[in-house]
């Protein structure tokens, strides 16, 4: 059995803009966004909803998940709605999330069969992620904003983000315990080694995923979000350790010097069954993580 499509990078891609569609058709991204919001001025939202059926056609043509981004219903969200849900979108996004009652406001319009991505950019959102993502068992992940959320905090944006460390964590936790996927703010900064070092940040926290808004970062990302070769190895020597210590009734294992107990086992055990292979590294049955619902 084939293994889901991992979607590690989740790129927003302007509404209106047909070249920047082009662009990410060949950006290798995971997750191709429509973004109806911020990078679509109000005066072309229009023309943006009239192309999303075609636009979702050639992105899901090319092995793409297919996303978009919707305005607040608050403001204009619900016309989005009205005309891009003729396309069939896999996911849908919705951004300045910070109640849950939005969610179930979306999740009435959208229906079954459309997974539900609320977008947290505040710091009320934040202190209500848990509720939030809770709201509908259509959440299967959500996304934390950069820009607004630093802008909403009153700090100063960098590219090593330390304003946003704490926000960063604490979105993360609050995911975790939901059991949705956590997906990264972007890195807005043009240098697409500073796209790297940033996701090899969030992978140090525990992402899986991360948003971009430029088609050129998405390579980069994703290779800083799979796991390495060394990483690999290591993963199926603790594996196949830790279950030979059990077999012969030991409580733990040593592998590399380090005590191998139960914690480091289910990772490593997680590590080796999501990427399709034996402790031994023979193919094996490939299953996705598993969570309270599909994850991102």
């Amino acid at each position: 059995m084939a293994s889901p499509r991992p979607r590690r990078t989740w790129l927003f891609v302007p509404g209106a803009d047909e070249r920047a569609h082009r662009d990410a058709e060949h950006s290798g991204a995971d997750v191709l966004i429509q973004e109806l919001e911020d990078f679509t001025p109000p005066a072309l939202r229009g023309m943006a909803r009239a192309l999303a059926p075609s636009l979702y056609a050639r992105w899901r043509a090319r092995g793409a998940v297919v996303a978009v981004r919707v305005n607040p219903l608050e403001t204009c969200g619900r016309d989005d709605l009205a005309a891009v849900l003729a396309g069939r979108p896999d996911v849908v996004l919705m951004s300045k999330v910070a109640s849950p009652d939005q969610v179930r406001a979306l999740a009435k319009i959208t229906g079954p069969g459309v997974e539900l991505v609320p977008n947290i950019e505040s710091a009320a959102g934040l202190l209500r992620t848990y509720d939030i993502v809770r709201a509908s068992p259509l959440v299967t992940a959500a996304l934390m904003a950069s820009e607004d959320m630093v802008a909403d905090l009153g700090a100063a944006r960098t590219r090593r983000g330390d304003e946003l460390a704490y926000a960063r964590a604490r979105f993360l936790v609050e995911c975790r315990a939901a059991g949705v996927e956590a997906i990264d703010c972007p890195y807005t900064f043009s240098d697409v080694r500073g796209a790297a070092a940033d996701a090899r940040r969030a992978r140090s926290l525990g992402y899986r995923a991360k948003s971009l808004v430029t088609a050129a970062h998405a390579a980069a990302i994703r290779r800083a979000l799979t796991p390495q070769a060394a990483e690999i190895a290591r993963a199926r020597r603790v594996v196949h350790a830790f279950e030979k210590a059990r077999a012969a009734g030991r409580e733990r294992a040593t592998v590399d010097g380090a005590l191998i107990e139960v914690p480091a086992y289910s990772a490593a055990k997680r590590l080796v069954d999501a990427l399709g292979v034996s402790p031994a590294g023979t193919p094996g049955t490939s299953r996705r993580p598993a969570t309270r619902r599909p994850a991102g």
